[in-house]
């Protein structure tokens, strides 16, 4: 029986595992590096390791370390959860080398299936070695890992180079190894997959599909389960094909076989090109996914206590539960979408999501986003007995969900939700965002109003610490900016305000932490909680418009600043002050948030300047590198 669990991992995967745990009345030690020695999962384990460093190289991704500190803390048991070392057939060895019982696969079914390359060719399919102009496009894959990292789509030969350079880096940088290989790229398929679920007597559950087609940056954002509009025969052959690849290995455990279907809309009568539904493999996790509680949710298990089960060596019911109901989960992240989905930091001052729906999450009020790791914060996951009725719960959730702190992705969860492509269930596919981006981020309606609340709730909280008196006699405006938006108003004799830009707003209440204001007859009440530069007003971030100049602002034209706090990992072979550059070329990269970011030239020019280079940390706003721009411009003839 086990009795104390180590997680090799971090953050909100390591915390589910420890929700289990305790359940089940199993101890449970966290490992951390210095930047997560306050973090969540730390403070609700029952025993913490500190692993000396930040950088996951240094830390999470040392499995001497983390057997160290599972033998040090007394655990007779490891569960690597995702990512990390989660598919490292070595570090699973040196776990049952040590005695310590391994929660996971057996380290030979990890060796076949989590290189890519290798399960591939277990399965007799063959990656593209020699690529020609015929071959493409074609998606450079790291062989390890997965979430997104080391993989590059390339639909131009001459970049195909570049990509496998620039992919190998971020594989090695995330998993420790920088094996890629070259595949062909289906274009606008389903990214479908089978949950798996073995034990070590020979029986195999296919626990049904799940629908992972909204990704940006080949990183999942909407998962759902069970994925809609399969036919019959298509999902029959989905677990036919996962069920075999995992006894061809001997797998035990949990599992997902991934695949990419492509032609499923016509196959579904829509209107859109394609023909008879092909599924095409593209790898096998050897490891619990990140969107696992759809699954959950949807067959009424718990993965983590099946898990355990498993690996105390007990046998599975002959047979799966049935599933009920539909299952959707999204995952909320501090970045910005807008502004090519830039991961952001900082103090997540308040993080409250009400209603009857499941929250995993590795934060908590108060806590810090960091530059080291995933920008993740957490998943949402709601459960109801059809699809349409969990789209609409779990975008009225997020719509209302407190989060004061950092730019995160939420408006774009609740517009991919209620857009009518995804919403169909029928003509999304991996290329959805590629294609409604734009439409998606719009600039949020009712913004101003958000505002003006916020000014309202400013003026308020002065009054009510210095007195208002002789205020109420003002006859000019006062003023304030939030953003792009300026906010005029002043204050009435009766104690109240008047609202002179924007026109047509009428304010029924105004006190410190809460404005109602009435537009076009409708009246709406604003929570409102100001923090140091930003207002958070209803679901309204606002930025405070500084009383100085943004020293951005001060730099001189073509300068490169860094647009989030990072580590530059590569500059361009041979770059140099004085070098020529195009638009559009790539200058630099910086990795934040276990993502690498391309800096490229604003304008074809000189470079007169570059003050970054391999390992070095910058801020937000650092400068990079100026371009002077060329100064000669085309004329028009003259008419």
């Amino acid at each position: 029986m086990i009795s104390t669990v180590l997680v090799a991992n971090r953050g909100e995967i390591a915390c589910r595992v420890f929700r289990t745990c305790r359940e089940l009345g199993i101890s449970t030690v966290a490992v951390y590096s210095d930047a997560d020695a306050g973090a969540l999962h730390v403070r609700e384990a029952d025993a913490a390791v500190r692993l000396p460093g930040a950088a996951p190289s240094e830390t999470y991704l040392r499995g001497d370390l983390v057997v160290a500190a599972a033998l040090a803390a007394g655990a007779d048991a490891v569960h690597p959860g995702y990512g990390f070392l989660s598919e490292n057939a070595g570090f699973a060895r040196a776990v049952t080398d040590a005695g310590l019982v391994w929660i996971g696969p057996p380290p030979e079914a990890i060796e076949a299936m989590a290189s890519k390359t290798r399960a591939k060719e277990l399965l007799g399919i063959e990656p593209l070695r020699d690529v020609t102009e015929a071959d493409l496009p074609v998606l450079v894959k790291a062989a390890a890992g997965g979430g997104g990292r080391g993989m590059r789509i390339v639909r131009e030969l001459k970049a195909l180079d570049e990509e496998l350079r620039a992919a190998s880096a971020e594989a090695a940088s995330a998993f420790g190894d920088g094996e890629v290989f070259v595949e062909p790229y289906v274009e606008n398929g389903r990214h479908v997959e089978v949950q798996l679920l073995c034990d070590t007597h020979g029986t195999v559950w296919a626990l049904g599909t799940r629908d992972c087609s909204l990704q940006r940056r080949h990183q999942k954002v909407i998962e759902e389960a069970p994925a809609p509009g399969l036919p019959a025969p298509l999902v029959d052959e989905l677990y036919e094909r996962s069920a075999a690849a995992a006894k061809a290995v001997g797998y035990v455990g949990a599992g997902t076989v991934e695949f990419l279907v492509a032609d499923v809309p016509q196959a579904l009568g829509s209107a859109r090109a394609g023909g008879t539904p092909r599924a095409h493999f593209l790898e096998m996790n050897t490891r619990l996914q990140v969107e696992h509680p759809v699954t959950e949710e949807v067959y009424g298990v718990d993965l983590v206590a099946l898990q355990l089960a498993v690996a105390e060596g007990r046998a599975l019911p002959p047979e799966p539960p049935a599933p009920r109901g539909h299952a959707v989960e999204a995952r909320l992240y501090a970045e910005d979408p807008a502004r090519e989905w830039a991961p952001q930091t900082g103090v997540l001052h308040r993080f409250e999501v009400s209603g009857d729906v499941r929250v995993d999450t590795g934060y908590a009020s108060g806590d810090t986003i960091g530059v080291h790791y995933d920008p993740m914060l957490a998943k949402v996951i709601v459960h109801a007995p059809t699809r349409e009725a969990a789209l609409r719960k779990l975008a009225h959730t997020l719509e209302r969900a407190a989060l004061h702190g950092p730019v995160t992705n939420r408006d774009l969860l609740v517009a991919s939700l209620r857009h009518p492509e995804y919403a169909g269930g029928e003509a999304f596919d991996t290329g959805f965002y590629e294609r409604n981006l734009s439409a998606l981020t719009p600039a949020p309606e009712g913004e101003v109003y958000a505002a003006v609340a916020a000014a309202l709730a400013a003026a308020s909280s002065n009054r009510s610490r210095f007195g208002g008196g002789w205020r109420s006699l003002r006859s000019q405006d006062e003023t304030r900016t939030y953003g792009a938006h300026e906010v005029r108003y002043r204050p009435t004799r009766d104690g109240g305000y008047e609202v002179t830009s924007p026109e047509g707003v009428r304010v029924v209440s105004a006190a410190p932490g809460s404005v109602r204001l009435e537009v076009a007859g409708v009246a709406r009440t604003f929570d409102v909680t100001a923090y140091e530069d930003t207002v958070h007003a209803g679901a309204r971030r606002l930025t405070v418009r500084p009383r100085f100049t943004d020293p951005a602002d001060l730099q001189e034209p073509g300068s490169l600043l860094a647009p989030m706090p990072g580590t530059v990992v590569r500059v361009a072979d041979g770059l140099a002050v004085g070098d020529r550059v195009t638009a559009g070329q790539p200058l630099l990269w910086l990795e934040a948030m276990k993502m690498e970011h391309r800096v490229i030239a604003p304008a074809s020019g000189t470079l007169t300047a570059l003050h970054a280079a391999p390992g070095r940390q910058v801020e937000v706003g650092a400068l990079l590198a100026v371009v002077q721009a060329d100064t000669e411009a085309q004329e028009e003839d003259p008419v």
